[in-house]
């Protein structure tokens, strides 16, 4: 497989879970109509590993769903009118074609909900990826330019062992990794921080996650200036134009 045929293999596993979107999907929608073998291939295993997560995901209903059947049969039987010119056989084939109805559509729609919740979680996984690749790409293209700096954040006071670490540009921005933050309590941000000439500018809001690891990508400033100190402190969710909150990361 070539080097250059690689984006294509990401592409066309999130195609397959229709994660893909506006540049993307056109580009890969336009490289596949160009009769890619490789990636009708990949397509083709990709579906057939949905459909075999969904023969998985095939249980028996649990027992609240049994109750649940029961009652609605009881519910049924009970406003149904009994014709009178019924006799005993067709009556029984007609409960049974009821209860067979009844049994169908809530084992369908138990196996349809969660075939679906998983699929979401699929697509909420690979968007995940696709971000993640993103900024990998991103990180790189910015470490391939000499004039990249690497700029160490140290935890301060309120969690001294927190750690941050920028890869910045001054031309193109960068992207900013932490770790070590608690969760912002609700209705706060972390909010990072250039310094330039003495005075911060906002440079952007980030959250992180339950392990403390967050991640965010710096537009460059406007004007290009040097940036002397960059730091990172907990503020309203919405951001702030100068920092009020206490300081968690700073630069050196």
């Amino acid at each position: 497989m070539s080097p250059t045929h690689e984006p294509f293999d990401e592409l066309a596993a999130c195609y397959a879970l229709g994660a893909l979107d506006g540049d993307d999907l056109t580009r890969f929608e336009a490289h596949l109509a160009r009769g890619c073998t490789e990636c009708e291939h990949a397509l083709a295993q990709c579906r057939e590993a949905l459909v075999q997560r969904a023969v998985d995901l095939r249980e028996v209903p649990p027992p609240r769903v049994k109750r649940a059947l029961m009652e609605r049969l009881a519910r049924s039987r009970a406003r149904r009118p009994r014709p009178a010119r019924l006799g005993p056989g067709l009556k029984w084939v007609a409960s049974v074609a009821v209860a067979a109805g009844l049994i169908a559509s809530v084992v369908a729609t138990y196996v349809s909900a969660r075939y679906e919740q998983r699929l979401g979680e699929m697509a909420r996984e690979a968007s995940a990826l696709r971000e993640q690749i993103s900024q990998q790409r991103q990180a790189l293209a910015l470490l391939r330019d000499p004039a990249t700096r690497i700029i160490t954040l140290a935890g301060l006071e309120p969690s001294p062992k927190a750690q941050g670490r920028m890869i910045w540009n001054e031309r193109d921005g960068g992207i900013l990794v932490a770790g070590g933050l608690p969760p912002a309590p609700q209705g706060k941000a972390y909010e990072l921080w250039a310094v330039v000439g003495g005075k911060p500018i906002p440079a952007g809001l980030f959250g992180v996650d339950a392990e403390g690891r967050g991640s965010a990508r710096v537009e460059p400033l406007a004007g290009g200036p040097e940036v002397a100190q960059f730091a990172v402190t907990l503020e309203p969710a919405g951001g702030v134009p100068a920092p009020t909150g206490p300081m968690y990361l700073a630069s050196k």
